[in-house]
């Protein structure tokens, strides 16, 4: 099959879980000899300021095609334009599928459906919840949540939260399939050793975008209450949210336990993952987090929010604590500090999260959506 891909920034990349789950689908459904077109938009990566260049001329990438879509670089019109501009070009092409992801690039499905394309969307997340998108931004993104409903062939969810959301508010069905994750290798403290001073089990990781609704802030005020040698590491870039990063930035500077590393990946990321004592994801809104995943595959500890999205991931093997709860995050912090994993329970960790999120198995009730909807035609709208 011939395949599109719209609604990421850019792939290859790891500004946000959408860009990490349209690269490994992608390349995967390429490796099975499919033919994958993947839309990247023009602009600016506002975490990786150095695979910019590097983007800027690429055509493929790991056998997948890589068709670049100009858009104006400015917050909430980038993204309206790129979705528009996508939706068109895709006209030109004789795809079997064209896949959306993400609720605000499906305000632009519309166009495509009009010459009867068929049309799968992936949400992943409830995108409107998050509080960095202003009024109109939010009213965008659930005009894109409708047009989803009315014209998307089939609707993939990533949690069994957001399922319950659509067939309660639309009485839409959708199809439940979660993220993959990889297997990781496991790495010693070089890079980060060098760069600041970490050693194994020596630091708690906040690993995500600074945005509000990861809670970050509750994990600071929580952390800056305990006695501890432990550092905390807060690695990750900011998306469209200055003003908080500013805050953050304010709220660490008088604590020399905490450090702030900025976007990271490659071996830095895997070593960050490879060492820490805990990784901890307070998060308020999740659609599914892959950085949860990640840091689960490699075994490790971990104290998360008790939202939906984070219980549905770690099951039995995390800790939690009540969402937004200072108190009680700073309590279960002192209690797993005075209690060192093992090797045996990060065995399991690691298996359980391996064997219940597989990229193939991903990859392969994907396919049969789009070869479902080939087969029975154009769902009329």
């Amino acid at each position: 099959m011939k395949i599109a891909m719209i609604g990421h920034k850019r792939i290859p990349s790891r500004e946000g879980g959408v860009e990490i789950v349209v690269e490994e689908i992608s390349k995967r459904l390429v490796d099975r000899g499919h033919i994958v077109d993947v839309y990247n938009r023009k602009g600016k990566n506002v975490q990786d300021k150095t695979a910019d260049a590097k983007n800027k001329k690429i055509k493929e990438y790991k056998g997948i095609k890589i068709i670049t879509i100009p858009t104006i670089n400015k917050k909430g019109m980038d993204a309206m334009l790129y979705s528009f501009f996508a939706s068109i070009a895709v006209l030109f092409h004789k795809y079997d599928v064209i896949h959306y992801h993400a609720e605000g690039p499906c305000a632009m499905i519309w166009i495509p459906k009009l010459f009867r394309k068929k049309i799968i969307v992936t949400i992943h997340g409830l995108d409107w919840q998050r509080s960095k998108w202003g009024g109109f931004a939010t009213k965008y993104i659930r005009f894109g949540e409708k047009m989803a409903v009315k014209y998307a062939d089939e609707i993939i969810v990533l949690s069994e939260n957001v399922q319950k959301y659509f067939k309660q508010t639309y009485q839409r069905e959708t199809i439940f399939i979660p993220n993959g994750v990889n297997k990781p290798t496991i790495k010693e403290a070089n890079i980060i050793k060098e760069k600041y001073q970490l050693e194994k089990n020596n630091y708690i990781l906040f690993l995500a975008r600074i945005v509000p609704e990861k809670g970050l802030h509750y994990l600071i005020e929580a952390f800056k209450q305990i006695k501890t040698d432990k550092k905390l590491v807060i690695a990750g870039g900011a998306s469209h949210t200055n003003t908080y990063l500013k805050n953050i930035k304010e709220m660490i500077k008088q604590d020399e336990r905490i450090i702030m590393t900025g976007f990271v990946q490659g071996e830095e990321l895997e070593e960050l993952y490879s060492n820490c004592y805990l990784y901890c994801l307070p998060s308020d809104v999740e659609g599914m987090p892959l950085s949860l995943l990640e840091a689960m595959s490699y075994g490790n500890l971990c104290l998360v929010s008790n939202i939906a999205e984070n219980m549905q991931v770690v099951g039995e093997h995390a800790s939690v604590f009540k969402k937004g709860d200072v108190q009680d995050l700073k309590q279960k912090l002192e209690t797993l500090l005075d209690n060192q994993i093992t090797n045996e329970e990060k065995e399991k960790i690691t298996s359980y999260i391996l064997k219940k999120y597989c990229w193939e198995d991903v990859v392969e009730k994907t396919l049969k959506l789009y070869e479902k909807i080939n087969n029975k035609g154009v769902k009329k709208s």
